[in-house]
């Protein structure tokens, strides 16, 4: 069986930012695969097309360039917040309104965005919405560990279901937030859950 559409593909990487030679950002094992329906919009288009036709047991290297993956930084997405959304009860939550942090937020729209805190400043909170990985180049190095044809509930869903829960990857026990399969919870920002492919 090979990697296509609507089959499951599970595999595991090393995830290195700009070359080979680069920064590991990730590494997934046999413990923690990346398990995803092929070919339904849930991974990066070209991360697809490097694994197409693969089956279980085969290795793959390849890079992506960035304008294959998040593009470059966008400056506009870097934007200053009122303080005010930090309020919790009328009272701003401190704890999350650190430098480094990653605060799930939405949009005028109610898309869901995470947006990470670079700068704290007298009424406004600086934070960068562009993807962790935007404006880099990503060098993939792996195995392909298992293909197998999807459930017909799968299908319908649209993504993999694990074990007790849907597997989406947007908890760390890959479960869905809510366990309901039947809503949008599951998805997570880029909706592949994790940062290599589709986060």
């Amino acid at each position: 069986m090979i990697a296509e559409k609507n089959n499951v593909v599970s595999i595991v990487y090393e995830l290195r930012s700009g070359s080979k030679e680069g920064e590991v950002v990730e590494s997934l094992n046999n413990e923690n695969p990346l398990t995803f329906l092929f070919g339904t919009g849930g991974m990066l288009p070209k991360f697809e097309e490097k694994l197409s036709g693969l089956t279980n047991g085969d290795g793959f290297e390849f890079l992506l360039g960035l304008e294959d993956a998040y593009g470059p930084v966008v400056e506009n997405a870097i934007v200053q917040v009122p303080q005010t959304v930090f309020e919790v009860e009328g009272e701003i939550d401190e704890s999350m309104m650190k430098v480094g942090n990653t605060v799930p937020m939405m949009d005028a729209e109610g898309r869901r965005l995470n947006g990470k805190v670079i700068a704290i400043e007298e009424d406004a909170v600086k934070m960068d919405f562009n993807h962790p990985m935007a404006g880099n180049d990503l060098h993939f190095k792996g195995q392909v560990t298992d293909v197998r044809n999807a459930t017909d509930e799968e299908l319908t869903h649209g993504h993999v279901h694990a074990a007790g829960g849907c597997g989406c990857g947007s908890s760390e026990s890959g479960e869905c937030n809510d366990g309901n399969c039947d809503d949008d919870s599951w998805k997570s920002e880029g909706e592949g859950g994790s940062c290599g492919c589709g986060c």
